[in-house]
């Protein structure tokens, strides 16, 4: 699946939790909004100390505002069995930027690919479907470096095109990480260049 090419995306605004049980296997689901793949390995990795005797931690994901970077990980599951139902319900409700993992407590009677396909499925859509979907701006990532004098200039200059300010270091020199939305992109850098001593780098994407 591919979103279509706009200047906006939809994505949930909060992490939640859902949970399915059948014939006494457990399945916890947890979604969260993520920007990058780094954020889904931090959550991935606290899910797995938090639940070390669990048996399966599938997961799937979808990143980017044309949704083209995902994985579905079935984590031992038979194949298609897992991931394929978890994506598929982050793309039922047209949903990037965002990851759901279901851990599984084996309860000891099999269930069959379609009564997996069924667990995982319920699971994800029970974290899901509480949830409020915000609708966000597609945003291309810059670093600024500048000198403080400049400080509220940059800072007038990004409140006015409506961007993201996603880290800020101050001192004599200074460092702001922003996001610019894509339908204001040419103005803001045309305008933020115009200040002095100024320097725009974009950021790397994060693989």
């Amino acid at each position: 699946m591919s979103l279509p090419a706009t200047h906006k995306y939809k994505t949930i605004s909060s992490p939640g939790t859902g949970d399915f049980r059948d014939r006494g296997s457990k399945f916890l689901a947890f979604a969260w909004p993520v920007a990058t793949i780094s954020d889904v390995k931090v959550h991935l990795a606290g899910l797995k100390k938090e639940h070390p005797k669990a048996v399966h931690h599938c997961y799937a994901y979808r990143l980017g505002h044309t949704g083209v970077n995902f994985r579905a990980n079935d984590d031992g599951e038979p194949s298609g069995s897992a991931g394929k139902p978890i994506l598929g319900q982050i793309d039922s409700q047209g949903l990037t930027n965002v990851l759901v993992v279901v851990v599984r407590y084996f309860g000891g009677t099999l269930l069959g690919i379609p009564g997996l396909i069924n667990a995982y499925r319920t699971a994800t859509l029970a974290a899901l479907d509480p949830l409020s979907v915000t609708e966000k701006n597609v945003e291309i990532g810059y670093h600024l470096s500048f000198d403080y004098p400049v400080m509220g200039e940059v800072l007038y200059q990004l409140k006015q095109n409506h961007c993201t300010i996603t880290a800020q270091e101050q001192g004599l020199f200074c460092q702001v990480t922003a996001g610019i939305p894509v339908q204001n992109l040419e103005h803001t850098v045309a305008r933020l260049g115009e200040i002095k001593n100024l320097t725009l780098e974009k950021v790397a994407q994060d693989a």
